[in-house]
């Protein structure tokens, strides 16, 4: 009788994987995108006319509606009451659209158009909005960049949207399975879009000796076309799995205003989510100035044209490479022999040695911040695991925020000291953004499983959503802070620039970044006090998060 019970596609491990791969894909994709722009940022300022505070504004802009329109909140609602489906596909739509406009902004076709015009003598002056200094625009920003400002605005509210409906995706296929795997190994995949953005997008720029910007943001944009094609298949093949058992779509508990009471009265959940905030803000829109900061602070020589590190093909082995490093440190973790353990790890130490040289052979910024994501991809179920059988989340935190402090600081004080030094600067870069990849991994594997221990499981997607909110301020002030005091910091170097004394490309890769990373390192120093603080109401309380979370 067994034999005639039709078997639902999640239980299926091919199934259910091939789901995975369809939701994971599109969040790559949508990573890649959030960063396009990060690698080039010496080429914004000399072929668009953009300064460090404009390029800022625009990168922060991506988190503006979900803050203060409070997008993050209805994009939860929308997923509870519509269901996974149909969420999906209207991120996959809201992210293209955002990012088409977001292309537009940067092409010639814009430049010099009726439309340019209009944002030049618009938007300069937001009521409230100027006044509190909040305004995702300012008197004097480029056309260009209020433009795609707008586009990633838009952007902004399909990938937080997506970044949830996945998560639910992720619960429906895998309950009662392998999901805490699943959620790692979608967590791994997202970030090497950080890699894949840094590698390709300037190759995209500088394409056959004649510089366009557009032609990045033209290349996430089609890759964000995928994108939508996967949500899509993905519609069929979870509709599928609905039919076959009868049962409408799981929702989530809707987000409640009555919760909020319950949610800020508890004082461990202020901490997670200050601590939240002040990690990934020192985090995130440093990857958007990393490349810059570099190209500031080592000394590159020119390759020769026809040379092979010149080429594009290199651009192809290295990315090969670099999904060797990936897959090898990922799979280390799950092999049982030792001799197969042995191997995966040695694969990706070799793997790993050679991308860092062909980076350093290359001689370009960005293939070196390229190697940023790469330990983390490899620790992160280490990290994971440790939580739930040691335990020790809290000492976690501590420790990923002394590392994040020790790595801003060697950027700002001992980075510059090897300036004229190509191979010193070179390892000391690769260290430092090595650990910082780490400590990347330390704080999300400890900080996301303490949030359960902290609030009641009733209200816990509420809690998530608070917590997502607050960390959206932080995304948002901090690329523009970072951008303001770049500028305000190297007042002779604007000056030079306005004066035509120096070009916009000398000026490019001319910054000072000491202060920008200082104020980084301080967000770290704060996380680190709070860090000890929750360990001390944790001991005091019994909250038990230096506890495993399996027992």
């Amino acid at each position: 009788m067994n034999s005639t019970v039709t078997k639902k596609l999640s239980d299926s491990p091919a199934m259910r994987w091939s789901a995975l791969l369809l939701l994971a894909a599109a969040m790559f994709f949508g990573y890649i995108f959030m960063d396009i722009l990060s690698p080039i940022k010496d080429l914004m300022e000399s072929e668009r006319g953009w300064d460090s505070t404009a390029f800022g504004t625009m990168q922060g802009s991506e988190t503006f509606l979900n803050v203060f329109v409070f997008f993050l909140i209805f994009a939860g609602i929308i997923l509870d009451k519509m269901g996974v489906r149909f969420t999906a596909v209207l991120s996959g739509v809201v992210m293209l659209v955002g990012a088409a406009i977001n292309w537009y902004a940067v092409t010639d076709m814009f430049a010099g158009s009726s439309l340019e015009g209009w944002f030049n003598t618009h938007l300069n002056y937001i009521p409230l909005l100027s006044e509190l200094e909040v305004s995702p625009f300012y008197e004097g920003m480029p056309a260009s960049a209020k433009f795609s400002a707008i586009g990633f605005m838009i952007f902004g509210c399909g990938v937080e949207m997506a970044g949830i409906t996945v998560s639910r995706g992720i619960v429906k296929w895998f309950k009662g399975k392998e999901m805490a795997l699943a959620m790692g190994s979608e967590m791994a995949l997202a970030r090497l879009g950080v890699a894949t953005c840094m590698i390709f997008s300037p190759v995209f720029a500088k394409m056959g000796g004649d510089i366009d910007v557009s032609r990045s943001v033209a290349f996430g944009v089609v890759l964000l076309m995928i994108a939508l094609i996967m949500f899509i298949a993905y519609f069929f093949m979870d509709r599928k799995l609905d039919k076959q058992s009868g049962e409408a779509e799981e929702k989530d508990d809707p987000f409640r205003i009555s919760d909020i009471k319950k949610i800020l009265t508890s004082g461990g959940f202020w901490l997670v989510a200050l601590l939240c905030v002040l990690y990934y803000s020192a985090i995130f829109p440093f990857q958007k100035y990393a490349v810059n900061m570099l190209q500031c602070n080592l000394t590159f020589t020119e390759v020769a044209k026809d040379s092979f590190w010149a080429g594009t093909s290199v651009t192809v082995i290295q990315y090969i490479v670099m999904l060797f490093v990936a897959a090898g440190s990922f799979a280390f973790n799950f092999m049982k022999k030792p001799a197969l353990k042995t191997v995966s790890l040695a694969v990706a130490i070799i793997s790993l040695i050679a991308f860092c040289y062909m980076g350093y052979m290359r001689q370009s910024a960005e293939t070196v911040f390229a190697v940023f994501p790469l330990l983390a991809v490899g620790i992160t179920p280490v990290l994971g695991n440790i939580v739930d059988h040691k335990g020790k989340a809290a000492t976690m935190l501590v420790l990923g925020s002394l590392l994040l402090i020790a790595c801003h600081l060697t950027f700002a004080f001992v980075l510059p000291e090897f300036k004229g030094s190509q191979v010193g600067g070179i390892i000391v870069a690769y260290i430092t953004i090595l650990v910082l990849g780490a400590s990347f991994s330390l704080v999300p594997a400890s900080l996301w499983p303490s949030v359960p221990k902290l609030v009641d499981a009733k209200i816990i997607g509420s809690a998530y959503a608070l917590i997502f909110w607050i960390q959206n301020i932080g995304l948002w002030l901090f690329p523009m802070l970072i951008g303001k005091v770049l500028d305000a910091t190297n007042p002779k170097l604007v000056e030079q620039v306005s004066n035509g004394v120096i070009s916009r490309e000398q000026a490019a890769i001319s910054y000072d970044y000491t202060w920008p990373l200082v104020m980084l390192a301080a967000l770290g120093v704060a996380a680190l006090f709070l860090g000890i603080l929750l360990k001390v109401v944790d001991k005091k309380k019994g909250i038990g998060l230096e506890e495993p979370n399996i027992k």
